[in-house]
């Protein structure tokens, strides 16, 4: 059991990475400044959330909707002063896996980074399927008759749909004709509220009946996706400079499209329609805190870049920090923009921004157009970010030996992770190709929230080693604070919801889809985040804990209840495999493992 949490100091961490370059290609180049890591963490952060999601959660919470980003903020705000902490004490690449790694040892880093590998995987290849879905809509909507193109650029549906949504669809349409409908009936009603086939549906049927074959298999790929995710794997591959640019660049035009959002915006703003300010109460504004902490997700790959910072003690930190602040007042700027053009009871659309400026909202074509193509490039910028995350992380974890040495061999020419770099571009490529992401992409935000539930855990590990060095995380005792807290919370929800308390603890009837255990199951993970809670604060009474990193868990782990236990299940599953990987091969390569073999033997 000591063998599997052996930590490696801090100082053997810095020396690890300054031997761990490869014999021909050196370090990596050193050319990330705080301005170019303020640019990458905006990169990573507003994206497709902030483009699509922002609708939902305020039809849900009404212009309440900014208390949800101000919470969700908050609540990153805590992993970000944490991440910064390490961040100054260890500018090593890994992110979460090295700061594991010198706080809780061997195992959990490996589980951490086991764990962002899906982080990293299952969101890049959402985000390339969702850069598709956006781009191919955007070259529909060019119209240009003097140029032979009157009704837009149309790939061929079987060309942008993956195989099983093109199957799923084709069975549904065909089962709603097989009633006594018919296509075009379908096709008449889809974009109604209500309707009982949707115009995706349709399309995945169009997709699957006119799919080229071979040997009656039908020829059905997400091509644009193939191609974003190598046109960044290339960008990746050649150098963080060119990187560095090409995201300034993306990032530029992207965040003068939220200004200008936000700016000609105000002047249709009308106040009556913040007016009920939280018609479904707080209840409703909460309901969608996971999807508005998705719009957040991001900051902490910035880490991941740390060996190719000019001065990583001061710029990862500020990097993140800064990315972070300024990505909250677009938010809550945009969310009180959106929800005062229209009635938020308008807003529950997959394209909100573009939505306010379409017919239904103020009517101004051009600006919709140009958030269609900001949409494009804001994806683009959050896959490069992740695309460069990646590869170092797996790079961070063959120096320590539990993955082969080729992840970490350096280019000689260009001082990038080629090999990783390259197979994340095939693990990310491939199956954006076919696969249909909508019941795993959530597998990402719990990924995400586990990692910055334990650099926070590490912060509190490594409270006392840091004391007296400059601290991003300053002590605040909460020996007082959150059991008081905690106390008050939990009387005050029984003091106005007794009854849906009550009725959460002793009520587990079901219907006929749903047994006895599986509504149960339903609500283990609230019943896990109360026992946690409780003896969260007791530990902050015993052991007079430091505040930040105490709320940084407490919010994060809340935030993973929101997730439901179907997605904590397949989460779980993903750990174990990762554990058999690393009893197969990384406990015995492990380069910290074989020095203490050599220590004992000598």
């Amino acid at each position: 059991m000591n063998t599997l949490f052996r930590k490696k100091s801090i100082a053997q961490i810095q020396a690890d990475a300054a031997a761990g370059t490869s014999d021909d290609g050196g370090g990596l180049r050193r050319s990330l400044g705080t301005f170019d890591l303020t640019m990458l963490g905006i990169a990573a952060i507003i994206g497709a959330g902030i483009f699509a999601m922002v609708g939902k959660a305020s039809y849900d919470g009404g212009p309440a909707v900014i208390l949800l980003f101000i919470f969700a903020a908050i609540a990153c705000g805590f992993s970000a002063l944490c991440y910064a902490e390490f961040a100054s004490k260890i500018p090593i690449a890994g992110s979460a896996y090295t700061y594991a790694y010198a706080s809780f040892g061997e195992l959990l880093a490996w589980i951490i980074g086991w764990d962002l590998l899906l982080e990293y995987a299952i969101g890049n290849i959402a985000v390339a399927i969702s850069w598709s879905g956006y781009f191919t809509g955007l070259l529909s909507s060019i119209k240009i008759p003097s140029l032979g193109i009157p009704d837009g650029i149309n790939i061929p549906l079987h060309f942008t749909t993956d195989y099983r949504t093109a199957s799923s669809g084709f069975e549904i349409v065909q089962e709603a004709i097989g009633k006594g409908g018919s296509l075009e009936s379908l096709q008449a009603v889809c974009q109604n509220i209500g309707a009982a086939i949707s115009c995706d549906k349709i399309d995945a049927y169009a997709a699957w009946l006119n799919a080229p074959q071979i040997g009656g298999l039908p020829i059905i790929a997400n091509l644009p996706a193939l191609a974003i995710v190598f046109i960044i794997t290339y960008l990746v591959y050649i150098g963080i400079r060119e990187s560095k640019t090409a995201s300034n660049i993306m990032v530029g035009l992207k965040l003068a499209v939220i200004l200008l959002v936000i700016g000609l915006g105000a002047f249709y703003v009308r106040p009556e329609n913040w007016s009920p300010f939280m018609p479904q109460g707080f209840g409703g504004v909460m309901s969608g805190v996971a999807a508005v902490f998705f719009a957040y997700i991001g900051f902490d790959a910035i880490s991941t870049t740390a060996e190719e910072c000019k001065d990583p003690y001061k710029t990862l930190p500020r990097g993140m920090l800064y990315s972070l602040g300024i990505c909250t007042v677009l938010y809550i700027a945009l969310a009180l923009v959106l929800t005062g053009m229209v009635n938020y009871t308008q807003l529950n659309v997959t394209d909100p921004l573009a939505f306010v400026f379409g017919e239904r909202g103020v009517n101004i074509p051009w600006v919709s157009g140009v958030i269609a193509v900001s949409a494009v490039i804001a994806i683009a910028t959050v896959l490069l970010v992740f695309q460069l995350g990646q590869p170092r992380l797996w790079m961070a974890m063959s120096r320590d030996g539990l993955l082969p040495k080729i992840f970490s061999s350096i280019h000689p020419k260009f001082r990038t992770p080629w090999f990783s770099t390259i197979l994340t571009g095939f693990l990310v490529a491939i199956p954006a190709l076919f696969m249909n992401l909508s019941e795993v992409t959530e597998l990402s935000v719990i990924g995400t929230l586990f990692a910055f539930s334990i650099v926070c855990a590490g912060v509190l590990v490594k409270d006392k080693e840091f004391a007296g060095q400059k601290r991003y995380v300053p002590y605040i005792n909460s020996q007082w604070i959150v059991p008081i807290s905690f106390i008050i919370l939990e009387a005050a929800i029984i003091y106005f919801n007794g009854d849906a308390v009550i009725k959460f603890f002793t009520d587990y009837s079901h219907g006929a889809d749903e047994t006895f255990i599986g509504a149960f199951s339903h609500k283990i993970p609230y019943f896990v985040f109360l026992i946690f809670s409780l003896v969260m604060a007791a530990l902050c009474f015993v052991k007079r804990l430091t505040l930040i990193p105490v709320l940084g868990i407490m919010f994060c782990t809340y935030l993973m209840t929101e997730l439901g236990i179907t997605n904590w299940i397949r989460f779980g599953i993903w750990l174990l495999i990762g554990l058999g990987v690393y009893f197969l091969y990384g406990y015995k390569h492990s380069k910290l493992h074989n020095r203490e073999e050599v220590a004992a033997e000598t």
